[in-house]
């Protein structure tokens, strides 16, 4: 979250918060807390000074980055646990949540950014739990909003088919029909899936696309999880990663981000419909058009011909691009996929990167 935002709240925070106490999305908040299983703690994203904490059910966990608002939580709903913290670095366990109310607070998360925090909340959630989000709509992003009446707070709006690609893929299945805009809102209802999360951001090097995640990967939280599978093994042999195992490390590090052309995870590719190949490369070719990778990786040749029409295509630089970039497919890396030797798949994956660096 933007530093000086939170430092906005610590000082005027409070006077804010005395004008805007009455939770306008009363019925919503209800709605949400009879869809976390009773018992589990849900988490309140940015309680601020409390307006929806005492809603949300019990347990209840808020955080913040500003102690401010926090300790004003703290004096308004005292039976709840609280947690100075940041929404881009959620100090909690790999799926030890119950559910999760984000009302208004990722919109102060820059727009190329809440991929990786959206990342973080699937990865502290559980499966099958609810996540409410709002934040602004609109196109706006920066410190000057024209209505703000606090002040300097930063602020990114999202319009409802560009948040829904996001949300979508880091991981959850949004309820369209939630889907609403209201005034200068824009608000949705999603469910963690039994998946994985993309780990993208800007100024990446290379974009590696899956076909769909195995079960396997999804509940391991990492691509390519099996050991049978060569995708590691070969993208450290050519370079393109320098930790094992390790999508964060990759993006950050590496400048290679991760995601897949189909989020539905399951155990075995065939289970996959023309629909999902389809709907899945369009979500990848306007991912790709917002962020712009150097390049597009995709790991087996089976999806892209499902999806692109290229029922002749080979591994190599395709004809096509994705999103206004060029793009290369790899043989498939699975162990399964005794035509291609841990050192073709690593040759392969080095003129990958040669692309990225030199095609554009």
């Amino acid at each position: 979250m933007e530093r000086a935002t939170v430092a906005i709240y610590d000082d005027r925070g409070l006077s804010w918060a005395a004008g805007h106490s009455a939770p306008g999305q009363r019925v919503l908040a209800e709605a949400f807390a009879s869809r976390v299983e009773p018992g589990r703690p849900r988490l309140d994203v940015g309680c601020g000074a409390g307006r929806y904490t005492a809603l949300l059910g019990a347990p209840i966990i808020g955080i913040d980055a500003s102690p401010v608002m926090l300790d004003a939580c703290r004096q308004l709903v005292p039976e709840g646990r609280y947690v100075v913290g940041d929404v881009e670095a959620l100090p909690f366990a790999r799926g030890s949540l119950g559910g999760a109310w984000s009302w208004m607070t990722h919109l102060h998360v820059p727009k190329v950014r809440l991929p990786m925090a959206l990342w973080d909340l699937h990865r502290v959630l559980s499966v099958g739990t609810p996540f409410a989000l709002q934040v602004l709509e609109g196109s706006y992003e920066g410190n000057a909003l024209e209505d703000d009446d606090v002040g300097g707070r930063f602020f990114a709006g999202w319009d409802a088919a560009s948040l829904t690609d996001v949300v979508t893929g880091a991981g959850f299945v949004v309820d369209e029909s939630s889907v609403t805009v209201s005034g200068d809102e824009l608000r949705l209802q999603a469910t963690r899936a039994r998946t994985l999360a993309d780990t993208v951001g800007p100024d990446m090097r290379l974009l590696v696309a899956g076909l769909n995640p195995s079960l396997n990967a999804a509940d391991a939280g990492i691509g390519f999880a099996r050991p049978g599978n060569r995708f590691w093994p070969a993208a450290l042999a050519a370079g393109v990663v320098t930790r094992d195992r390790d999508p964060l490390h990759a993006l950050r590090v590496d400048r290679v981000g991760m995601t897949d052309q189909v989020k539905r995870a399951t155990s075995a590719a065939d289970a996959l419909t023309a629909d999902e190949y389809r709907d899945g490369l369009d979500r990848l070719d306007r991912l790709v058009e917002w962020l712009k990778p150097r390049a597009v990786c995709f790991v087996g040749l089976a999806g892209w011909r499902a999806a692109s029409g290229h029922r002749k295509a080979t591994a190599g630089q395709q004809p096509s691009t994705l999103g206004g970039r060029p793009v290369y497919v790899l043989p498939s890396t699975s162990g399964l996929n005794a035509r291609s030797t841990p050192a073709d798949l690593a040759s392969h994956l080095r003129d990958a990167l040669e692309l990225a660096d030199h095609g554009c």
